[in-house]
């Protein structure tokens, strides 16, 4: 599994289920790779709040955000409101983590650091 910086440079590979989801172990040792995101219900799923000084600004990002997951064929949870902005990542074929979703989270922070 990749820890370091590269994630964002990689492409998600596509998921067809069947396999097992990432192990809480493995996603507390990713994690680092990936600043600012938290594991959330049980370790099963990636979380990260974004905050903004506008509606505009949450709104636009957040869209952002939708065209990179459609891009990458891998689309997460996205809440937005006046100034923040939510993203939760997980695989749905597995019910869990897989590496995909710790791409995606890089390159959602890549998208931040662009704003």
């Amino acid at each position: 599994m990749t820890t370091d910086n590269t994630l964002h440079n990689k492409t998600c590979m596509p998921c067809q289920g069947g396999i097992a989801p990432m192990s809480a172990a493995d996603a507390h040792a990713m994690l680092p790779a990936i600043a600012g995101w938290q594991l959330d219900d049980g370790a099963t799923k990636l979380r990260r709040s974004f905050t903004f000084s506008n509606f505009v600004q949450a709104q636009t990002f957040a869209v952002r955000v939708g065209e990179l997951s459609e891009i990458e064929n891998h689309h997460p949870e996205i809440c937005y409101g006046w100034g923040f902005c939510t993203v939760v990542f997980y695989t749905h074929k597995i019910g869990g983590l897989h590496e995909n979703d710790f791409i995606m989270a890089a390159k959602v922070n890549a998208l931040n650091c662009e704003k």
